[in-house]
């Protein structure tokens, strides 16, 4: 008779199928609290922003923990599998943990003491955690060892306080950003994941991204920089996605830019105002389709990132913002755009007072002036954007106080609004020019025809006549 093990094992992947285990990082974090007093042998690493090392459970090393009274043993483990297929490509190494406990122990382990190392591990996470800004890799560059996202530190300093917008749309944000984060229960009620999508659309200048650092700030949410163009197509999209964690922002910048997913019509009128182009058009419309030639490399289609935002993928996991950014919303496909998907649509629009009075604290920290008045009647009738507002209110110098950046702001929106003016003038010179020579054309065509008409029966009377005489 051979002898009988009374020993349990339960192992933890570090990943589990295409997804990087929420599992195996919490007992790692449980971990590195008790390997510190027991564990022999350690790993230290230095982490970015902290004078003191991070240390936890190296390698093939066990640390024993203690649980209402029962004695467990975890053990830490690397494999590598040898890839035949490829011999250049080396080695992957998968890392576990193992749990071993006695068997008579089975039920507490597992309904109780498992549910407590999960639980204090996320909590040692989200207090010890750097937020982090991620960016994605080359597609073709993806390993085990270096994942499919490199990151730096979070450390942007907007905030909604900073913020050049009006005050009560920035109110009416923050509160649905507060209901949006305690709405797990009431998300699984109504049948749908727990994410929400922004779409924050404006001309260049208006705070867009300003306005993503401060929504991630307010929730201490990780930001997500996925750019598409360096996807290798949709399977790899939903890779990424599914190795994003929770509380975190997933940011696509310049959608419109990133892929071909403007609308049908758009395409549509486009064909229709062909014929009205100048040359100056034809060349833009040139240049636009060598720019998305150049990225013809990533096969993401407009259909495999509405499935990756929205379809089944989409509920993998919880506790997420999608937000993207446009300057010209009108460009984008409507199926991409619609609620549900981009749930909440935030208009980034040109400086007008109240956000001029937030620049005005935030770079001179004055909130009156004898110039506010001026200055009020310029922007309310001036559309400059929160950028080249601010740039103006910047000190170039220890000199310059708040009246000379006040006065160059005056100064500046009063050579835009001339220059707004001479713009116009233009405009309808141009115009008028446009039709004289629009009826000037239709003159000459309408003279050729009379020519060809009269062409057309001087034929016929010499045809005529050449008959009378036969």
């Amino acid at each position: 008779m051979g002898r009988v093990s009374t020993s349990v094992h339960i192992k933890f992947n570090e990943y589990t199928g295409l997804k990087k285990s929420e599992a195996y990082n919490s007992i790692r974090n449980y971990l590195s609290s008790k390997s510190t007093s027991r564990a022999k042998r350690l790993k230290a690493n230095e982490k970015r922003g902290s004078k003191s090392l991070v240390l936890s459970l190296d390698d093939h090393e066990a640390v024993e923990d203690v649980f209402n009274g029962v004695n467990v043993k975890w053990c830490s483990h690397v494999s590598k599998r040898e890839e035949h297929s490829n011999a250049s490509s080396g080695s992957e190494e998968r890392r576990y943990f193992t749990l071993s406990f006695h068997m008579k122990h089975r039920e507490m382990i597992i309904e109780s003491y498992l549910d407590h190392v999960l639980r204090e591990g996320r909590k040692i996470e989200f207090k010890n955690r750097e937020r982090k800004l991620y960016t994605n890799s080359e597609s073709h560059g993806w390993s085990f060892k270096e994942g499919k996202w490199c990151s730096v530190p979070f450390h942007h300093p907007a905030t909604f306080e900073t913020l050049a917008m009006d005050p009560e749309k920035k109110e009416w944000i923050k509160k649905e950003l507060v209901k949006f984060i305690k709405g797990k229960d009431y998300y699984k009620k109504v049948g749908k994941p727990w994410k929400r999508g922004y779409l924050l659309f404006g001309p260049p200048g208006t705070g867009k991204s300003t306005m993503i650092s401060a929504m991630a700030n307010f929730l201490e949410y990780d930001v997500y920089d996925l750019e598409l163009t360096t996807v290798k197509d949709n399977s790899d999209l939903k890779r990424l996605l599914l190795d994003t964690k929770r509380k975190s922002i997933i940011v696509i910048e310049d959608i419109d830019c990133s892929l071909g997913v403007t609308g049908q019509k758009r395409k549509k009128e486009e064909e229709e105002d062909q014929e009205e182009e100048d040359e100056e058009g034809k060349k833009k419309k040139a240049s636009e389709k060598a720019f998305y030639k150049e990225r013809e490399r990533s096969r993401v289609t407009l259909s495999g990132l509405l499935n990756a935002i929205d379809g089944l993928w989409s509920a993998c996991s919880d506790e997420k913002i999608m937000a993207f950014t446009t300057n010209f919303v009108e460009n984008l496909d409507p199926a991409l755009i619609r609620r549900g998907r981009m749930d909440n649509h935030i208009e980034m629009g040109y400086c007008r007072f109240e956000a001029f009075k937030v620049l005005a604290k935030n770079y001179l920290e004055v909130e009156t002036h004898e110039l506010y008045g001026e200055i009020e009647r310029l922007v309310e009738e001036i559309d400059m954007s929160p950028a080249d507002v601010a740039e103006n209110l910047m000190p170039k110098s220890d000199e310059e106080d708040a009246e000379v950046c006040l006065m160059r702001l005056v100064k500046s929106l009063e050579e835009e609004r001339e220059n707004l003016r001479t713009l116009a003038e233009e405009e309808v010179k141009k115009k008028a020019e446009w039709e004289a020579r629009k009826i000037k054309k239709k003159k000459k065509k309408a003279d050729q025809e009379e020519k060809k008409k009269k062409a057309d029966l001087e034929v016929k009377e010499k045809a005529a006549d050449q008959e009378e005489r036969k």
